[in-house]
């Protein structure tokens, strides 16, 4: 069976930056199995499976890294975004996520915003392995989303967090039952509010080069620190990327552009 497949840099203007994510669209459903294989075998963070339903611009959408499941992807769901898109003439699309959510993703001109929920962090603390894992000494303030199973970290300095290598077998065994570690700052500049970089040997891959996700609780944390609804967020990873990102009610508009890389099919038994 042929799989239509694609690779598609995401929060970037430039190719092999941002964070590239594969999308597979599906005539028919995977089995579980199938979709964890795909996803190991082009071994990036994050793989979108997207397949057609009822009406014109709704589709099923799951992700999955290269070790499991993850039931929200920022930068894959804008990956799938941009091939439907550049496949099509909608404006918008409903992508329905694996807990029911209607994921509203629209698009004027090359910049594509997508309308994820908005989730509350609680104060937490952490061992001291975790931060000489990361290779930190001190932090401002530690944070938990619940919902995601993320723990928060803010440092004050962003060369600091620029600079981070961690022991990632350390930070493995520093704590268990999380899927990642959060460490953000506040930017040096005007032209971003706040940097971030997403580690997450836990759930997928050792860091995520720029996550849109995390969003559904970093865009709330650092709205009530800095008193903003409209902020610029960079993730200040090896490949870098940025978005825009704007607080409303109960959700968090995400803006950003993506870049198709690679368009091929992919062989895969009928299954």
């Amino acid at each position: 069976m042929g799989i239509k497949t694609f690779i598609v840099d995401s929060f970037t203007r430039e190719m092999f930056k941002g964070n590239p994510a594969g999308v597979c669209l599906l005539e028919k459903d995977l089995k579980v199995n199938s979709m964890l294989s795909i996803a190991r075998e082009l071994g990036l963070s994050e793989t979108a499976y997207i397949r057609k339903m009822d009406g014109d611009n709704t589709f099923s959408i799951r992700y999955f890294s290269p070790k499991m499941e993850i039931p929200l992807c920022g930068h894959a769901t804008l990956a799938a975004a941009k091939i439907i898109f550049n496949h099509s003439d909608i404006n918008e699309i409903h992508f329905i996520n694996i807990e029911h959510l209607d994921l509203i993703v629209k698009r004027q001109h090359e910049e594509i915003t997508m309308e994820f929920p908005v989730y509350n962090t609680v104060p937490a603390t952490v061992p001291l392995t975790m931060l000489e894992a990361l290779g930190l000494k001190t932090v401002i303030n530690t944070a938990f989303s619940q919902k995601n199973k993320i723990i928060l970290l803010e440092i004050s300095d962003p060369h600091i967090l620029a600079g981070l290598t961690p022991d990632f077998n350390a930070l493995l065994n520093s704590y268990s039952d999380i899927n990642g570690v959060l460490v953000t700052a506040p930017s040096p500049d005007k032209d971003y509010d706040y940097h971030y970089r997403y580690f997450w040997p836990w759930a997928g891959t050792n860091e995520d080069p720029v996550t849109g996700g995390v969003q559904t609780f970093l865009a709330k944390y650092w709205s009530g620190k800095l008193n903003k609804k409209l902020m610029k967020a960079f993730q200040s990873s090896a490949r870098t990327g940025y978005m825009t990102v704007e607080l409303q009610d109960n959700k968090v508009l995400i803006s950003s552009r993506a870049v198709i890389i690679f368009e091929g099919v992919l062989q895969v038994p009928d299954c």
